[in-house]
């Protein structure tokens, strides 16, 4: 007892010497922070390297002059986002409408119950928190579950569509609503905050867009001006589709016996460490707006965003730390002396397999680069957030340069056009290089094309910590 009390006091003497009185010492947080390795991902260090392509274009003359830019340290996947990861996705959609449509369907028990709070446990269904612990009865025969089980049928393709295979979940019924602020508006010299009246001026004016459903099951989508009063008048909402497109390997290689893969590279197990693809820009976004709080919900303390990486960012992770690399892996050419290839892509006119892969391949099936990244040459492309023009190397920064474009939906679609990096398993090698780049409209979707999410880091870069 007399140890204990002793070492009491001795706490109690360490922390009062910590603590000096009428002195500005902080509130709570340690001198150094560490932040936890993001599961999956790998972590950049902060670097200078000369940014633009390395080699002339293969499309004609351009604009985008190579310049010496800088970038912050930041977390990135190692791997594209695989099927099975964008899966996780996909079903958490599914499950949270199934939740919503039983709890819709007075099946009280998908519905979180809180007690002694009535603001957090509303009556009405609509905004009923959902109970995630509770088991989703797909396909029980329990007499208890037979009025659910008939509300979950309605997320069902009928057995006509469904060409009297086994029933599968309607892939149109797979919506996520996601909201992200228009910054790009906020910074408008007409719009600027003043500090000192806690508003914005008389006459502000937000350009934003919104989505809904309108009563035929349709998503809707319109670009609207709103007065801007307070902050939420900047944020602007979307409703996507989340799963794949499916018909793209036959829509973009018409002429072609495709369809196994078109019907079961995203459902099939086979497939399931394969890169995702057929997902927009849109859909790739809500990924990394789902992701960012899936990770939250579960820890006490939230990270950075999840999000697409820049340009910048992508092009410096392809380096590996090489400033002046031709190819991730650092040498001028795809084939090494003893006639392997280093990347899948398309090798000659007609020949697709000689690197072993006649399309995509499973990830991670080529050395990483010496950042321990996977793939940043061909197998697919990579979604990047930077809006695609052919002079932006003029007009952005020299530090974490980003050309970013918030398109809306009745935008021209020369507005739309994202940056894409990396090459494909139908691109030439010209596409593989580090600096080369090209575009896709951010509502299409590709068999070529897919995406890794990147994450800021808390905190300054220490070497001994990495």
């Amino acid at each position: 007892m007399r140890k204990n009390l002793t070492i009491i006091v001795i706490a109690v003497l360490s922390i009062a010497c910590n603590k000096v009185p009428g002195e500005l010492t902080g509130i709570g947080m340690k001198d150094t922070f560490l932040e936890e390795s993001p599961y999956g991902m790998v972590f950049i260090k902060p670097g200078t390297f000369m940014m633009g392509a390395n080699d002339q274009s293969a499309i004609g003359p351009i604009n985008d002059k190579p310049m010496n830019v800088s970038v912050d340290a930041f977390w990135m996947d190692e791997t594209e986002i695989t099927n099975t990861e964008y899966k996780q996705f996909v079903n958490w959609v599914r499950d949270s409408i199934a939740l919503r449509m039983l709890v819709m369907g007075n099946q009280e028990a998908y519905q979180l119950k809180i007690k002694n709070d009535t603001a957090q446990n509303p009556t009405s269904p609509e905004l009923a928190l959902l109970n995630w612990k509770a088991k989703i009865p797909w396909n029980s025969r329990k007499p208890k579950d037979i009025e659910a089980v008939k509300i979950l049928n309605n997320l069902y393709f009928n057995e006509s569509e469904n060409l009297g295979t086994s029933k599968q979940i309607n892939p149109l019924r797979m919506r996520y609503q996601y909201k992200w602020i228009n910054y790009d508006q906020a910074a408008l010299p007409g719009n600027k905050y003043n500090v000192n009246t806690g508003g914005f001026p008389k006459g502000a004016k937000s350009r934003v867009d919104t989505s809904w459903v309108d009563e035929n099951g349709v998503i809707r989508d319109s670009t609207i001006i709103r007065r801007l009063i307070t902050r939420k008048d900047l944020i602007s909402t979307r409703i996507v589709n989340v799963y794949p497109d499916t018909i793209m390997w036959l829509r973009d290689f018409q002429y072609s016996f495709n369809d196994p893969k078109m019907r079961m590279y995203f459902s099939h197990p086979g497939y399931s460490h394969y890169p995702v693809v057929g997902v927009s820009w849109e859909q790739a976004q809500a990924f990394c707006q789902w992701r960012t709080s899936f990770f939250n919900n579960s820890h006490n303390l939230g990270g950075q965003d999840y999000r697409l990486p820049s340009e910048a960012e992508w092009e410096y992770a392809a380096r590996g730390g090489k400033k002046m690399a031709l190819y991730p892996w650092g040498g001028n050419y795809v084939i090494t002396n003893d006639g392997c290839y280093l990347a899948n892509f398309k090798p000659m006119h007609g020949n697709y397999t000689d690197d072993t892969g006649a399309t995509t391949m499973r990830v991670a099936s080529f050395e990483p680069n010496d950042f321990c990244l996977f793939d940043m040459a061909g197998n697919v492309a990579e979604w990047t957030s930077t809006a695609y023009n052919v002079s932006a190397s003029t007009v952005v920064s020299d530090m974490n340069p980003n050309f970013q474009y918030n398109a809306k939906y009745n935008d021209s679609y020369m507005l739309k056009r994202k940056v894409v990096k990396g090459g494909s398993w139908k691109d030439i090698a010209y596409y593989l290089q580090c600096g080369a780049k090209s575009f896709e409209y951010q509502n299409e979707s590709r068999p070529y094309i897919g995406f890794r999410c990147v994450r800021s880091y808390n905190g300054t870069y220490n070497s001994k910590n990495f």
